[in-house]
């Protein structure tokens, strides 16, 4: 993605990391996974831990719930740094922006898969 694009699309993840998330945008996130190629499990992940946050489920600090939900929020949010309907080009942002997100949340990532595994066994 041209660094100008980037900056642009970072701008607006700081924007979106104060969004109020709700079920309709989970429910648009998890529709508009399977065009991230391959950041659709990762983002997945980051839905699933979201909604197990809301419920109680799993903690974590405000900080990492607030890249999680600017992530999704940018993805669903239809102002992009590439507008989505631009062909091949559209999604390059939001999987950039899982990407970043995904790498900034290795952490919390692993140990949600831990406490998952832990609840499933």
């Amino acid at each position: 993605m041209k660094k100008g694009n980037f900056n642009k699309a970072m701008l607006l993840f700081e924007l979106f990391r104060k969004h109020r998330i709700n079920g309709d945008d989970l429910a648009k996130a998890e529709s508009k996974s399977a065009y991230l190629d391959e950041k659709v499990d990762e983002f997945r992940l980051l839905i699933s831990m979201c909604k197990d946050v809301f419920a109680g489920r799993y903690h974590m600090d405000k900080w990492n719930l607030s890249v999680i939900v600017a992530t999704i929020a940018y993805v669903v949010s239809p102002l992009d740094a590439i507008p989505d309907m631009v062909p091949l080009m559209g999604w390059m942002d939001d999987v950039t922006i899982v990407a970043y997100a995904a790498s900034k949340l290795s952490d919390e990532m692993q140990k949600y898969k831990t406490f998952i595994q832990a609840k499933a066994g």
